[in-house]
């Protein structure tokens, strides 16, 4: 099979394509209750679940099921009323397959929506009808761009409370629309919605005739996520180095992952880094069967034409479009651990398959959400703090720019002690940079962590 035609083989892939989508919002904008309306009336919940939702509520003494309850599992999240883990779901249409995360709304737990949000296609970010845009909406638009996330919906709901006005509806999203847009969010759709109701969720609302957009369904079903893998550089991170020495199969060496990004074909000339070998793709074995093509997200087995010394945590790469490696990255990280992160740090990084050993030289800023403006040299970052920093690694490193791969521009830092994750990194420039200067780089200590 040519390039060409399995590119068009994942286009008209499309009507069955998976989108991931998170939501966000304010507190009490109503995000759960519209994750439960988008399962209830797209029928993607199961009579005994519902049964349960509806004993629950009367518990509560409420008369009508709360929908939100479908997604709100944690005891305190049912008591509090409020979401605060991130809470996966999976359902499908006809038209295509979700999994959707719905993160809380709280300041606190920024890193919980960075988490849902950081494989993401799409972001739904609520707003109270009443309320209009906050600081938690503009943070929360900021946190997906920051992410390169490249849809967002913006669903102003509870429309039922200001009687279903389009003037309410069109201010809010022309603020919010400017201020994304500033944030260089690639595409904004704004849906005027009550999950309470139902309006605009699944089913047109026959109380907002002047709107004449997609339901917010319609618009997920419907949003583009399938991108011609092609445009992006073969990226094959290794996983599993495959030997089995059988009698049937006595030299077979093949080695299993997932690819990252782009296209890999039988006869490509590739480069293995950090090594810097090279060699030729004899053969690519896709669920069994030997394919001459394959393209990311797929898990394949590769086999080449020379037995290069390759084990887990190599990448292969079409030799056209090797990445520089460094072993000096920079990068904006979310911190997710509740212990702080400070200079001189010594960590795990872990990037695709491969971990090495680093340390945090230097924390050049700290980005302030509410205006975007950097604190320059703050010393550490604690939990949800998003910020920049320059860590030296053990090993050279094939890190893409985040802007140009999500996938491949990302890592972790991870406690050595007790391997615990505690930041989340995006290689390359943010979203948003200002000037700060840099504050002095730690000496390192000479218990091997000396790069």
């Amino acid at each position: 099979m040519s390039t060409t035609n399995a590119v068009e083989s994942v286009v008209d892939a499309g009507a069955t394509s998976l989108l991931r989508f998170a939501t966000a919002g304010s507190v009490d904008d109503g995000k759960s209750t519209l994750v439960g309306r988008l399962l209830h009336d797209s029928k993607s919940v199961l009579a005994d679940q519902l049964e349960a939702v509806e004993h629950a509520s009367r518990n509560r003494g409420q008369e009508a099921p709360d929908l939100a309850l479908l997604t709100d599992g944690l005891r305190a999240e049912r008591e509090q009323g409020i979401t605060i883990d991130v809470a996966y779901r999976y359902f499908a249409t006809p038209r295509r397959r979700f999994i959707l995360a719905d993160t809380p709304g709280h300041v606190q737990y920024t890193r919980n929506m960075v988490t849902g949000a950081s494989t993401a296609e799409l972001a739904v970010v609520l707003v109270d009808a009443r309320n209009g845009v906050v600081e938690q909406t503009r943070r929360h638009a900021a946190v997906a761009a920051l992410l390169r996330v490249p849809h967002v919906v913006l669903a102003v709901n509870k429309m039922d409370l200001v009687d279903y006005a389009e003037p309410v509806f069109a201010a809010i999203a022309e603020e919010f629309t400017t201020y994304a847009a500033s944030l260089g969010v690639p595409e904004i759709t704004a849906i005027p919605i009550s999950a309470l109701a139902g309006d605009n969720v699944v089913t047109p609302s026959a109380n907002m005739d002047w709107y004449g957009g997609p339901t917010v369904l319609e618009h997920l079903e419907t949003v583009p996520v399938v991108a011609d893998p092609s445009d992006d550089p073969g990226r094959f991170p290794v996983q599993y180095v495959i030997r089995p020495q059988t009698a049937e199969r006595p030299d077979y060496r093949g080695y299993a992952g997932q690819i990252a990004s782009g296209v890999l074909r039988v006869g490509d000339a590739v480069t293995v880094l950090p090594s810097g070998r090279t060699s030729t793709i004899e053969a690519i074995d896709a669920l069994g069967q030997a394919v001459d093509v394959a393209w990311a997200p797929q898990s394949v087995t590769v086999r080449l034409t020379d037995d290069v010394d390759i084990s887990r945590g190599d990448l292969i790469t079409p030799t056209g479009s090797v990445p520089a490696t460094s072993q000096d990255i920079e990068a904006t990280i979310c911190h997710v651990a509740d212990r702080p992160l400070t200079v001189g740090q010594r960590v795990l990084l872990k990037h695709t398959t491969r971990t090495v050993k680093a340390i945090v030289k230097e924390i050049p800023s700290r980005l302030t959400l509410d205006d975007l403006s950097q604190h320059p040299a703050p010393g550490e970052l604690v939990a949800n703090d998003i910020g920049r920093i320059k860590v030296r690694t053990a090993e050279p490193l094939a890190l893409d720019a985040y802007a140009d791969s999500r996938r491949t521009g990302s890592f972790l830092l991870i406690d050595p002690a007790d391997g615990t994750t505690l930041t989340a990194g995006m290689a390359g420039t943010a979203f948003a940079e200002a000037a700060a200067d840099a504050a002095p780089a730690a000496e390192a200590d000479d218990e091997g962590w000396d790069f």
